[in-house]
């Protein structure tokens, strides 16, 4: 059957959207940076949509993205897409009609069945919200922390993507990250019957609305883009939220959604958090209904920080949070802290300080501190002592005296008192802090070698500052030999 006049002009419109996007492309080489730093040099922050299978040497700044000239920043095939909606919309066009249905709706049922039990006496339900499912029933109903599963390896306590997103029963994807392969996920998911919202790094107008153009055709999918005003040059996160007819999943993974931080390529490995919270019966009517833990406040402030839509936010009183009560959810909202009264405690290495004191972990006695990372930035005894007394249960309080106690006033007994906690939590870092990090040589030796090692970010000048502490640096090897570690733990 051919193709109507209107369907071949929209063929024909779409193909040439994809052939003029693609030339655009080419003509700026494909330069898209896929460095995954936290550095505070402005190309290491530049943000990363493309997906990229080779990255770069570590300190490589630049990387370039797959050549397919009809590929949008998302790495969407736009031509095909189009094709394959028109493919659909011939053959149901041609389709025979379905026959007559014979069964009664829903509604029509359900009245029947009120009317044949009129008569019975009504029984008054309490109206105490409970779960409802059992909760041992929940796969990981008191949390746990996997590896990423890895090609080429044996397995062993870790966990694959789709073992993630179990997309069977998939309603709502809230799916946070700083790179993005947009096609390679959406084969993972039923796109035509789970909601999206992808959170992405967006610092102009102009990448937003290539992003929603990238988007259009997908009526399933919504973009969120967190504020990157003021201070903000990066939105890091990675984080999702996953709702199914039974429960809500939490997911904290340390890896970006591309396919060789889920082990597809066999040469990167990541961490994964992840919990499931049961929903509850009835649904509370408002939020303050619902009993909420520190842990799901603190995820809500930073929905909230996020931008989230409200009915998203409003939905975590849904779900049942008492499993997270001996947890805590700590993040970094970018920016400065301080306009709104007490949020500075909420977040960062405050927020650190403040969930340990919570817990009941706070203590005055000396740690010993094992700090896996993939990125390193400028270090000093200084900037490790704000993380060190956080992990004691300090919330900035102390770290804040010291900045702000002139040397002249040092005579006093109070302020000498100050001085001589920050040379003692100092020696403390000296002591008892480590810094895993892979060495050049383990880079090399890796299974992807120094060509696949450009998510692990280091540069040498850091390394070369006088006050950089160098003696708390260690190689860090996986136990899955040849591979790179791309984890914060």
């Amino acid at each position: 059957m051919s193709l109507s006049e209107q369907e071949e002009e929209d063929m024909r419109r779409a193909i040439a959207l994809s052939l003029s996007h693609g030339s655009s492309n080419q003509q700026k080489k494909h330069e898209v940076i896929v460095v995954d730093s936290d550095s505070s040099t402005t190309d290491d922050e530049a943000p990363c949509v493309a997906a990229a299978t080779q990255p770069k040497l570590p300190e490589t700044e630049t990387d370039s993205a797959f050549e397919k000239p009809t590929m949008g920043i998302l790495g969407l095939d736009r031509k095909a897409m189009e094709q394959e909606r028109l493919a659909r919309k011939r053959k149901a066009s041609i389709s025979p009609q379905p026959a007559r249905r014979t069964t009664p709706k829903l509604a029509e049922t359900t009245l029947k069945e009120r009317t044949s039990s009129a008569s019975t006496p009504r029984i008054d339900v309490p109206t105490k919200i409970t779960p409802s499912f059992h909760f041992s029933k929940l796969p990981y109903a008191n949390g746990a922390v996997k590896k990423t599963w890895a090609l080429g390896h044996p397995r062993d306590n870790d966990i694959k993507l789709e073992e993630i997103l179990q997309k069977e029963d998939l309603t709502l994807a809230v799916l946070s990250s700083f790179q993005w392969d947009v096609e390679w996920l959406l084969r993972k998911i039923k796109t035509n019957a789970t909601q999206m919202v992808f959170v992405m790094q967006a610092d102009t107008e102009e990448m937003k609305a290539e992003y929603r153009n990238d988007t259009a055709r997908m009526p399933n999918v919504r973009l969120c883009f967190p504020s990157m005003e003021g201070q903000v040059n990066c939105m890091h996160s990675k984080l999702m939220l996953l709702s199914y007819p039974t429960h809500l999943r939490v997911v904290v993974p340390t890896a970006n959604l591309v396919p060789y931080d889920w082990g597809e390529t066999g040469i990167m490995e990541n961490t994964v958090f992840l919990i499931d919270l049961p929903r509850l019966v009835p649904k509370p009517t408002t939020p303050a209904s619902s009993t909420m833990t520190k842990f799901g406040e603190d995820l809500i402030h930073f929905l909230e920080a996020m931008g989230l839509e409200r009915s998203i936010i409003d939905s975590m009183h849904h779900f049942d949070f008492s499993s997270t009560e001996d947890l805590a959810f700590v993040h970094t909202i970018g920016g400065a802290n301080t306009s709104d009264g007490p949020s500075w405690r909420r977040t960062g290495y405050c927020g650190l300080g403040r969930a340990i004191s919570q817990l009941g972990l706070a203590t005055e006695d000396a740690l010993n501190i094992d700090y896996i990372t993939s990125s390193v930035g400028s270090l000093n005894t200084e900037s490790l002592s704000t993380l060190y007394l956080a992990a004691q249960g300090d919330e900035g309080t102390a770290v804040y005296n010291w900045r702000t106690t002139p040397a002249s006033k040092l005579s006093k007994l109070v302020d000498r008192n100050i001085r001589a906690a920050q040379q003692t939590a100092q020696k403390q870092v000296t002591a008892g802090f480590r810094i895993y990090f892979p060495s050049l040589e383990t880079v090399r030796a890796s299974t992807g070698g120094s060509h696949n090692g450009g998510t692990i970010c280091f540069q040498s000048k850091w390394w070369n500052s006088a006050t950089f502490p160098r003696d708390l640096l260690r190689d860090c090897k996986s136990r899955r030999e040849g591979m790179l570690m791309h984890n914060k733990v």
